[in-house]
């Protein structure tokens, strides 16, 4: 790793450090000749550098790790489930489960020396130098003299959910990852490899940062909109929880915990009045109290955008002015699991009026045939003007997540009473209310397997195309296999439940970083 760590040791303090979208007071400064002796001054110096930790999380083509588009990990493991599917090049290796150490497309998310170079000069390299910078600007605030305590300990709070975010979301894809001592990075000219961390290791790291993130963050109420706030720590808590309770359903209790802290604690948290509307113009913001993290896009400085109905429409598109270069379908497998009054199969389009006027079916065009236009947002009449941009921000984590893992915790820990799996039921019922649809009776989910299944239906309807943790639920509940089946891939191994790292970091590694088994 000595040659990837080296280039992300100043990431922090190097570099173009841009101003978050939602901080209205900072312009983006470029600090390419900072000298971190000197550096940072004021309180200014070091919100500006605090803001660079938010630089991951943008929703930009180029490198950010949530672009809402081909290159964003949403995308990718939507890919493996029903929710998308694709018929050409990589993305059809992708939905087939044809990925390798060999597919840059999937292994560049961790690292890359070989990707893209920003007219800036910033280098996408991947997301695991985002986590060593991190660990570098703690230390650097840890160490700041001019700031109270209570200053400090919200910045570093900011840092470290960054610094969980980013190792959360790598650990769900790659498995552990290589997690640099503060040491190395401070000298990074005699830095060895270093090994993968162990789970144990990989879960205490991230957990730590998310319980002081929990306990140092603005409350959502007080937190600046697009900023993160102590729900979203506790949001990811329940994420990594979930994650774990595969092998240890004990993690139901902390799961079940975090979940009813959420809900009963004082975050203000309820769900919106209507799904569709939480996916159309002005539906984000503040007021939505669903909302516990989204990305504001539109914003120049940043490059964070919303790209998704460019992604997934025809260029034939008719409908508000609004196209695109289709690359993926939805499945209709995918469609058909609907309910038919469900609200939240809106805008997955079975069907479209193209530019002349004709109606597109999947009898009649080739590509409708493959999968419905999982198109997620709604009309934007500033579309074109706007440079085929959306105007709606993206929303990450909401509110619905943590009601069904709730709902899911009360059924499926250790000693579940008839009491927790009705109420558990009732969670359920409660997110399929807002959808327009019936109530589920107790028989429909009298059996762990009949949960499952019902569970694993709501999270799917309710998350398409948001943060790719759908994926994550059926490897968790034992279902990734078996789902690829439905879609016509038999006989997919259990290895491919996580992605490949990349060649590179197995060479760079020297015989301490080994890869994923199976690859």
């Amino acid at each position: 790793m000595k040659s990837i760590l080296k280039k992300s040791i100043y990431m922090a303090l190097l570099g173009s450090v841009l101003a978050f979208a939602g901080c209205s007071d900072l312009e983006p400064k470029d600090y390419s000749d900072i000298n971190p002796n000197i550096f940072p001054k004021n309180e200014e110096d070091v919100l500006s550098l605090v803001n660079g930790a938010y630089y991951t999380f943008r929703s930009d083509w180029f490198d950010g790790m949530f672009a809402n588009d081909d290159r964003g990990i949403m995308f990718i493991n939507d890919l493996t489930t029903e929710i998308l599917t694709s018929r050409g090049n990589w993305m059809y290796n992708v939905s087939t489960y044809n990925y390798f150490p060999t597919t840059v497309d999937v292994t560049r998310i961790y690292y890359s020396n070989t990707d893209y170079t920003h007219t800036n000069g910033r280098k996408a390299d991947g997301y695991a130098n985002d986590v060593s910078s991190c660990t570098y600007l703690i230390d650097q605030i840890q160490n700041i003299g001019f700031l109270s305590d209570e200053t400090k300990s919200k910045y570093l709070a900011e840092v470290r959910c960054a610094r969980a975010l980013t190792s959360y979301m790598l650990y769900d894809m790659f498995g552990p990852i290589v997690i640099a001592p503060l040491e190395m990075l401070k000298n990074p000219t005699t830095s060895k490899p270093v090994a993968r961390a162990t789970t144990e290791e990989m879960v205490r790291f991230i957990e730590e940062d998310l319980k002081y993130a929990a306990e140092n963050l603005p409350n959502p109420s007080e937190a600046e909109y697009g900023r993160f706030s102590s729900g979203l720590a506790r949001m990811l808590l329940i994420r990594l929880y979930l994650h774990e309770s595969k092998n240890d359903k004990s993690y139901y209790d902390k799961v079940e915990a975090q979940a009813k802290e959420l809900m009963e604690g004082g975050y203000g948290y309820s769900l919106a009045a209507s799904y569709p509307g939480i996916f159309e113009v002005g539906g984000q913001g503040k007021d939505n109290k669903e909302l516990i993290w989204e990305i504001p896009v539109n914003n120049e400085a940043l490059h964070s955008w919303n790209d998704w109905p460019g992604t997934v429409l025809p260029a034939d598109f008719g409908w508000a002015g609004m196209t695109g270069y289709r690359t993926v379908t939805s499945t209709w497998e995918f469609y058909n699991s609907f309910e038919e009054n469900d609200t939240r199969r809106t805008y997955l389009l079975a069907e479209y009026t193209n530019k002349n006027g004709e109606l597109i079916t999947r009898e009649n065009n080739t590509s409708m045939s493959r999968g419905p236009i999982p198109l997620k947002y709604g009309p934007d009449p500033n579309y074109n003007s706007n440079g085929g941009k959306h105007q709606a921000d993206i929303p990450i984590f909401r509110y619905a997540d943590v009601i069904l893992s709730r709902a899911e915790a009360l059924y499926m820990k250790n000693g579940s009473s008839a009491s927790d799996k009705q109420q558990a039921l009732e969670y359920l019922n409660v997110i399929r209310r807002r959808a327009g649809l019936l109530d589920l009776a107790y028989s429909d989910i009298d059996t762990e397997e009949k949960f499952v299944k019902k569970l694993l239906l709501e999270r799917s309807h309710e998350f398409w195309c948001e943060n790719g943790q759908y994926r994550a639920d059926l490897i968790r509940l034992g279902q990734f296999e078996k789902h690829a089946e439905i879609l016509g891939t038999s006989g997919v191994p259990e290895y491919k439940e996580l992605f490949p790292l990349p060649n590179i970091v197995i060479t760079d590694g020297q015989g301490l970083v080994l890869q994923n088994p199976g690859y």
